[in-house]
């Protein structure tokens, strides 16, 4: 048997330790050559402050956490409490523009309209035009509305109509009946009006009391002769009285059924033009809702309806003249009230 194989411990044991040194030798001399191999070497000394920045804040921090972070509610100067999310001062008088103004316990922005009432319909009260502007555009201004105690917001809660309804003109026909010399017989009558319109009554059959007058457009059957009057009169030329004979006719027009006309008979050329009577219609203009300026007609004492397509007719026009018109109406009170329109003009109310 071979010497290896009876000591392949000590052997092996001995490879070991041979290998262990040579691996010691090379790592040392490694080390020793990092400046051969690595020959840079560092410029300047370095910063040796190891202080962090602001690190002296890390504890403020950590005690505003300990804080109650509960939002409270804000208050104004004059110590109204607010929604939190609501700037307070908001307005400042242009008297004091240096002391804010609180818009609920401070004076109207525009009298005589509250601050609520402004803050109540979410409007702007900031513009100096405030009261006259109209935010649902229905032809009434804020300041109309906050009088009729409607809505601002909403066109189809309005005040009364009537406070816009303008009086464009007249449209007149002047007329006169200008009776014959009555007899028992009857009487004989003439009409003529200003459109250059003239109708007679045959000579040959007189017309009788209680007759219509005329058969021949355009007043056919609207005049009914009642009778005659002998009444004395003054002359105020000669100074004396005379026996003057009226004839009585009656109007039946519906619109003015009932109504009573007196012409002298025979009515003489000169008593022509202070006899005349007339036909009025009178010409407006709803100045709201989207129809200014649109014009429609109205006969005297006739009922019409606001705006004038609708069903209902609240209106009444009980006089037209060529400088006003008078309108009967119903409040929203319930009450009948009647109102003056001049010529070119609106009433001056809102309801």
């Amino acid at each position: 048997m071979s010497w290896f194989s009876t000591n392949y411990e000590k052997a092996t044991l001995g490879g070991a330790v041979a290998v262990a040194l040579g691996l010691a030798y090379l790592g040392f001399s490694k080390i020793n050559g990092v400046d051969d191999d690595f020959g840079a070497s560092p410029k300047g000394a370095g910063n040796n402050n190891t202080a962090v920045a602001s690190a002296e804040l890390v504890p403020k921090s950590i005690a505003s956490l300990e804080v109650d972070r509960a939002w409270q509610q804000g208050v104004t100067p004059t110590g109204r409490a607010v929604d939190l999310f609501t700037g307070v001062p908001l307005f400042v008088p242009s008297a004091t523009p240096d002391k804010p103004l609180d818009p609920i316990t401070g004076p109207m922005i525009h009298d005589p309209i509250p601050n609520t009432w402004w803050l109540e319909n979410r409007l702007d009260p900031g513009f100096a035009d405030s009261p006259t502007r109209d935010p649902d555009k229905d032809g009434f201004s804020n300041m109309e509305e906050f009088k009729a105690k409607s809505n601002p917001n909403d066109p189809q809660s309005i005040p009364s109509l009537i406070a816009k309804l303008k009086y464009i003109k007249d449209e007149s026909l002047a007329w006169v009946i200008v009776p014959g010399y009555p007899s028992e017989q009857g009487c004989d009558f003439r009409y003529e009006n200003s459109k250059s319109q003239k109708i007679k009554t045959d000579i040959a059959k007189q017309v009788m009391p209680g007759e219509n007058i005329f058969d021949l457009p355009p007043v056919k059957d609207r005049f009914k002769f009642l009778r005659t009057e002998v009444r004395k009169i003054m002359n105020e030329r000669l100074k004396y009285e005379s026996d003057v004979t009226f004839a009585v006719i009656e109007d039946q027009r519906p619109n003015k059924k009932g109504t009573l006309y007196e012409f002298q008979a025979p009515l003489s050329d000169q008593l022509f033009k202070e006899n005349l009577k007339f036909d009025r219609t009178a010409i407006f203009s709803l100045e709201a809702l989207g129809m200014s300026g649109k014009e429609f007609k109205v006969e005297e004492k006739t009922s019409f309806a606001l705006p004038p397509e609708n069903e209902k007719k609240d209106y009444f026009t009980k006089e037209v003249t060529p400088e006003a018109v008078t309108i009967e109406y119903t409040t929203p009170s319930g009450e009948k009230q009647s109102i003056q329109i001049g010529k070119g003009q609106m009433p001056a109310i809102t309801e």
